[in-house]
């Protein structure tokens, strides 16, 4: 009886400082679940779980002489306000893709996503591309998705439609030139959950692969994108 008396103790005093610790972490987000603080509240644990497993932390590129067999700029993606923004204003410019979600473990990468766009705006756009592909984990409608990122992450960078990023009839056609090497040139990879990257270069070459565990910040990704200074 004792020992479940402690057991009961020593679980309450955890439960209340875990629950004082998303209380902290979560001081300035705003219309957020309490699920969605949980899990900004354990993404460092997460991301830590990830580099000592390798676990989500493929990165994959192109091999010399490959080529593209369309131009990534030939396209175009339906923005989640309405409007249509053409890729082709991009030429010059490196682009980011990444399929996001509001109630994923990784969501807290929007952050680091919105730090890597305003330190590299000059050379770098980056476009999310909402999805509900994944545990379902992006419920909500176009403007929910825009609030969200907006008021807790303060995103400034171009956010698509919500659409579909996996692999079907009615994948987003941003992502099937993403994840056919037939249109790509090389590379079959879809995403194989939230937050998965691709990188294409000034020429509308896709270069790059990074895996949902690689973070936005991570050497891999900032020198991919400053290779060419």
């Amino acid at each position: 009886m004792k020992k479940l008396k402690r057991l009961i103790i020593v679980f309450l005093v955890i439960s209340m400082a875990f629950v004082s610790y998303v209380a902290i972490v979560n001081r300035n987000s705003k219309s957020m679940t309490y699920r969605q603080k949980v899990l900004k509240s354990v993404y460092p644990a997460l991301m830590l779980f990830n580099k000592l497993t390798g676990k989500k932390t493929k990165v994959m590129e192109h091999s010399e002489g490959t080529t593209t067999l369309r131009s990534i700029h030939d396209l175009s993606v339906h923005l989640n306000d309405g409007s249509e923004l053409g890729l082709g204003t991009f030429k010059g410019k490196k682009i980011l893709l990444v399929n996001t979600a509001s109630d994923c473990g990784y969501t807290n990468q929007y952050e680091d996503l919105q730090k890597l766009y305003d330190h590299n705006k000059d050379k770098l756009v980056i476009i999310a591309f909402p999805a509900n592909d994944f545990k379902e984990q992006e419920k909500g409608g176009d403007q929910e998705i825009a609030d969200f990122c907006k008021k807790n992450y303060g995103v400034s960078f171009p956010l698509a439609k919500k659409s579909i990023v996996v692999k079907g009839d009615k994948q987003n056609e941003v992502f099937k030139w993403l994840t056919y090497p037939e249109l790509n040139g090389w590379n079959d990879q879809e995403p194989t959950w939230n937050f998965c990257k691709y990188l294409v270069d000034e020429d509308g070459k896709l270069i790059k692969y990074f895996d949902t565990a690689v973070p936005p910040l991570s050497e891999e990704i900032v020198s991919a994108i400053k290779v060419d200074e």
